[in-house]
């Protein structure tokens, strides 16, 4: 079986396969077969097809699901080419690039992007690779990547911050939908306070877009997080239905914390009782909570509103 280990003959900018050239004298239908497995825009030969779901690298994969196995190894997986792409882009360290058989596309460039970053290259067979894709629609890509820092004391600030904490937000999709937001506006930083679900979930990173990977996270106690904003003399703006002023009435122009909460119970009255302001979204209908997602773009984008 043809491995994935010979070198490259420069031929300008499609170099070729050393052993293209001998396995092209041999017979037409073995170097057809061979020159498939090379990508000439990656210079980058293909390594044997995975096929089998009990192959130790796709357990491994499929463990990563599980956020014990991601904090204990420090990885995570990234499903999507476009995801992949602005990860990469966004200097976080790819370690594996997965990509289906029956993928014959990389729009992204992604197999000379892995090659740049010193990844190592799976190709894997059909089944092989819907056991470790999580997306309902795969592309044919996913990535394992070193998970980025969640640090408090890795964030680095502007002159004057936005900040946004997110507290006790469970649901993937409404983290994925703050993260692409907070994304377009430009945010310093985005902290989960006494997170329930993490920010490195797969359903995170697929419902952010990868915007994950574009904006600098943090994840921390309620306590920690009150503290770092003391230290940094950040002034917390809390969102609350019971607060007197509309979001709109007050500067957000210096340097601020926008805090929302989950949408049963809304934040915790630790976080509202150390708030500097409390402020509400005026809702003229019979329903008395906003989807949490919608709550941080509408604080979100005033605040951009008004920094011009």
């Amino acid at each position: 079986m043809l491995k994935s280990r010979y070198g490259l003959l420069d031929q300008g900018q499609n170099p070729v396969p050393k052993a293209y050239i001998v396995v092209s004298a041999l017979h037409p239908l073995v170097s057809s077969q061979f020159f498939k497995r090379y990508n000439m825009h990656s210079n980058h030969i293909m390594s044997d097809v995975v096929t089998s779901i009990h192959n130790p690298r796709i357990k491994h994969a499929v463990g990563l699901r599980d956020k014990k196995q991601r904090d204990l190894e420090s990885l995570m997986l990234v499903d999507g080419a476009e995801e992949i792409a602005l990860a990469i882009e966004s200097r976080a360290i790819l370690r594996t690039l997965y990509r289906s058989e029956q993928n014959r596309y990389d729009l992204h460039g992604l197999l000379i992007k892995a090659r740049q970053a010193g990844a190592e290259v799976i190709e894997l067979g059909e089944r092989a690779f819907e056991k470790i894709a999580y997306r309902d629609s795969p592309d044919g890509w996913v990535g394992v990547f070193r998970k980025p820092s969640t640090l408090l004391a890795d964030l680095r600030l502007s002159a004057t911050p936005l900040v946004v904490v997110i507290e006790s937000v469970e649901k993937p999709g409404n983290l994925g939908a703050i993260l692409r937001t907070a994304d377009a506006a430009g945010v310093d930083a985005v902290i989960s306070c006494n997170p329930i679900t993490d920010l490195t979930n797969p359903n995170v990173v697929r419902a952010s877009k990868g915007a994950l990977f574009a904006v600098p996270i943090a994840e921390a106690s309620t306590t920690e997080v009150l503290h770092w904003l003391r230290t940094n003399h950040i002034q917390l703006v809390a969102a609350t239905p019971a607060a007197t002023p509309v979001y709109s009435e007050i500067d957000l122009r210096q340097p601020v914390v926008l805090a929302v909460g989950e949408e049963k119970y809304g934040l915790s009255e630790t976080i509202l009782a150390a708030a500097d302001l409390t402020v509400r979204i005026p809702m003229r209908g019979r329903v008395n909570s906003l989807n949490v997602s919608n709550s941080a773009a509408i604080l979100l984008y005033e605040a951009v509103r008004q920094r011009g």
